[in-house]
């Protein structure tokens, strides 16, 4: 009986996608997270599954950060983006980054069951544009080894901090004090090899979906 993980914070997508396995596995047990930290609480206590489903963007992260990062902390479950951003170029991105397989969102029935059952068999499968696309640069592939190297709290707080909030916010946010934050932080920047926040969110957005339009911190300030 396969156990499968679905990650996606659009309720009507995971209905369909629910929908979709079910009807290709019947057999398979399904459980759903709706945000990063759904999504880490969700494979921790299912450290067995089969398959991960995973959408690019939630809550949590963007672009192919969760996805590296779940690769190092979990590198036993086979993951599969599932995502709308179909170009050549994000599916290759997917694929460098540790993924089995990309499904795009607009694949058919019978698409989706042959991309699962050739995942489940453990083999990899894409649309053949992922495969002649350019492969991810060394820069990209360099932050996504630093990532493998924070706790699942430090990606939290890295994430935030990518998401323009000062300590005082992420400590409200995560239920820790100031103090904690900063001990974060400071962990971050070590792991990461950045000077100061900014860098760290630079380097954390080489893994965004369109690294240009990263949001840098309003300062470095406490």
């Amino acid at each position: 009986m396969p156990t499968l993980l679905i990650a996606d914070d659009h309720p009507l997508f995971r209905e369909a996608l629910r929908g979709a396995v079910a009807r290709l596995l019947p057999e398979a047990r399904l459980h759903e997270a709706d945000s990063v930290d759904a999504l880490y609480a969700l494979v921790d206590g299912e450290p067995d599954a089969d398959l991960l489903l995973l959408d690019l963007n939630m809550p949590g992260a963007q672009g192919f950060s969760a996805l590296a990062h779940l690769r190092a902390l979990h590198p036993q479950l086979p993951i599969v983006v599932v995502s709308a951003r179909e170009e050549p170029a994000v599916m290759r991105r997917a694929l460098d980054h540790g993924a089995l397989g990309f499904i795009p969102k607009s694949a058919d029935s019978a698409t989706l069951g042959t991309a699962l059952a050739s995942v489940l068999a453990g083999d990899r499968w894409a649309p053949s544009a992922a495969f002649d696309a350019p492969a991810a640069g060394v820069e990209e592939h360099d932050a996504a080894q630093r990532l493998r190297d924070l706790t699942p709290q430090q990606f939290r707080v890295l994430q935030m901090l990518g998401a323009g909030l000062l300590n005082k916010q992420i400590g409200y946010e995560l239920s820790v004090s100031e103090a904690t934050v900063k001990a974060h932080v400071t962990a971050i920047l070590r792991k990461l090899g950045a000077n100061n926040r900014t860098q760290a969110v630079l380097i954390a957005g080489r893994l965004a979906l369109d690294p240009g339009a990263i949001v840098l911190p309003p300062d470095d300030a406490d």
